[in-house]
């Protein structure tokens, strides 16, 4: 791939976020787009229930992770090499492995997503983490748009209930509301994609158009990441992983750097991934 504008680095540093313009052609995301809208339906199949019948978890959105692995059409663009160099030049890693990736489908109707740091939903540490987040059609204010609070992933844990309405013990100072900066709104025009980090507070408007917001997720952290934590997760749980040990296994492959075409055996021997799951 052509070198990365250091602009875009200096960006996404500065802020943890950054939007990366035309980074997919019409024909790759209409590709993607109809495996993972395959992918989805297999998984939770048709979906009847009126949304006020709902949690408020799955009033934000379906979820379904860890498409990758019985998809082998989808490693393609989980396993991305241009994907995942882009990702690890933001980050400033020299390797990234996948923690999973997933489909977050906000339905018509869909309530708001609340705002929420990624890393502490996962027991890994340090956070050394980064999510590209690719909405098959853009993304508008009226379909879900999301929101990032600049330069918050410099500050530290913000103390916030999270999205799956847990409240979890974390042994760690927290910062003030007060010293974040006003949300950024995000509409992400069709063929971008939008990095942030684990430690960025974001949240997404509700979808109030009459189509589904259909947005796949890939979250890479750096090799050499650690169990921090003995709070369950399926990545480390399904591999072993034990606390304080490198995360490393097959449900967690390097993502970067791989040679061209060259992708993981799918894990399906360790146990079925999740229909659904935390935000994570």
């Amino acid at each position: 791939m052509a070198p990365l504008d250091t602009s875009l680095i200096d960006t996404f540093h500065q802020d943890g976020f950054v939007v990366i313009e035309d980074f997919f052609d019409l024909n790759e995301l209409d590709l993607f787009g109809s495996i993972v809208d395959r992918a989805v339906e297999r998984r939770v199949g048709s979906d009847a229930l009126p949304m006020d019948s709902k949690s408020l978890y799955e009033q934000s959105f379906q979820q379904c992770m860890n498409l990758w692995e019985d998809n082998d059409d989808l490693k393609k663009l989980t396993f991305s090499q241009k994907l995942g160099e882009t990702a690890g030049l933001l980050l400033g890693s020299d390797a990234l492995r996948i923690w999973h990736d997933q489909a977050l489908y906000k339905e018509s109707g869909g309530r708001e997503t609340d705002p929420h740091q990624d890393w502490p939903l996962w027991p890994m540490g340090p956070a050394r983490q980064i999510t590209a987040w690719i909405p098959f059609d853009g993304s508008t204010l009226t379909a879900g748009a999301m929101g990032y609070s600049p330069g918050s992933h410099r500050l530290g844990l913000a103390k916030f209930s999270d999205i799956t309405r847990e409240i979890r013990d974390q042994p760690y100072p927290y910062f003030d509301h007060s010293e974040m900066a006003d949300v950024v709104w995000v509409e992400a025009p069709v063929g971008s994609v939008v990095f942030h980090h684990s430690l960025t507070v974001h949240q997404a408007k509700p979808n109030v158009t009459d189509r589904v917001r259909r947005v796949y997720c890939i979250i890479y952290f750096e090799d050499g990441c650690v169990r921090s934590r003995p709070f369950p997760h399926q990545s480390l749980d399904r591999q072993g992983t034990q606390e304080g040990e490198p995360i490393r296994g097959r449900v967690t492959p390097i993502a970067w750097p791989r040679p061209l075409d060259d992708f993981p055996e799918s894990p399906l021997d360790l146990g079925s991934p999740p229909t659904t799951g935390f935000r994570g």
